[in-house]
């Protein structure tokens, strides 16, 4: 049987970018559905996508009354997949720094049971950037060394929003406890999935800087992932050290 597969897009006035996006996913994967989880994007994306979910069946909408902010998009996104169940639920960006035939790449792995969760990875050999500031690439080339350094994941693009995971990750891990935004909540749901003793695969990917709309990127953003990844870096080397002396039985924690 085929997978039934499903394309999470959040969305934030991106009533310019969206018809762009939605275009090229189904020009590539036309037997994929989506779901537009807007926050009650006042430029008018979620009346746009309901429109056109009338006429096409492959595209949902999930409307939120209030700018909830991405983590939260994407959890309501994913309990809406698994109600309706999918077998790979996809993180895909609204603004056009995702490219649509990159997506084949994930699926592909997600399909063959090698991994649970696959990244598409800017950082592996093969993977690259176009058109980002300086300042752009230092702080996601910090962020993701950071996050190596304090949580040893062994994954080099933690930060990455461009993912494939399987329902068995999904339904594994406790999505009612990820309260997580931005960089942060994709550092949240790999350190979560790697916890949890689930397999990650990366994959290279173009990653190109929008053209449409505006970055949602803030300095409120940065702070959170910084102190949250400490906090759980500090949590996991307690619970080494403990495994290494011999006085931790229990099961592994969730993040907080």
């Amino acid at each position: 049987m085929p997978s039934k597969i499903l394309v999470v897009i959040p969305t934030f006035n991106e009533r310019l970018a969206l018809p762009v996006t939605l275009s090229g996913l189904f020009e590539q994967q036309p037997q994929i559905d989506v779901l537009i989880v807007d926050d009650g994007s006042p430029d008018g994306t979620g009346e746009w996508a309901a429109e056109q979910a009338e006429s096409d069946p492959r595209i949902n909408v999930l409307h939120r009354s209030e700018k909830a902010g991405l983590g939260m998009a994407y959890i309501a996104g994913f309990e809406w997949a698994l109600e309706r169940d999918y077998d790979i639920i996809c993180e895909f960006d609204a603004d056009g720094s995702h490219r649509p035939l990159d997506l084949e790449q994930l699926l592909s792995v997600a399909r063959s049971g090698a991994a649970d969760l696959v990244i598409g990875s800017r950082w592996v050999p093969g993977g690259a950037i176009v058109d980002w500031p300086k300042s752009r690439y230092f702080l996601s080339r910090g962020a993701n060394v950071y996050v190596n350094a304090v949580i040893g994941l062994g994954v080099k693009d933690a930060t990455a929003g461009f993912r494939a995971y399987t329902r068995e990750v999904l339904e594994a891990l406790d999505l009612s406890g990820v309260q997580s935004q931005g960089y942060c909540f994709q550092i949240d749901m790999t350190y979560r999935t790697v916890e949890a003793g689930f397999r990650v695969a990366e994959v290279p990917i173009v990653f190109v800087e929008r053209e449409l709309g505006e970055s949602k990127m803030s300095g409120s953003i940065i702070s959170e992932a910084f102190t949250k990844v400490a906090g759980w870096g500090l949590d996991r080397r307690r619970r080494q050290l403990r495994r290494l002396l011999g006085g931790d039985r229990s099961q592994r924690a969730e993040p907080a």
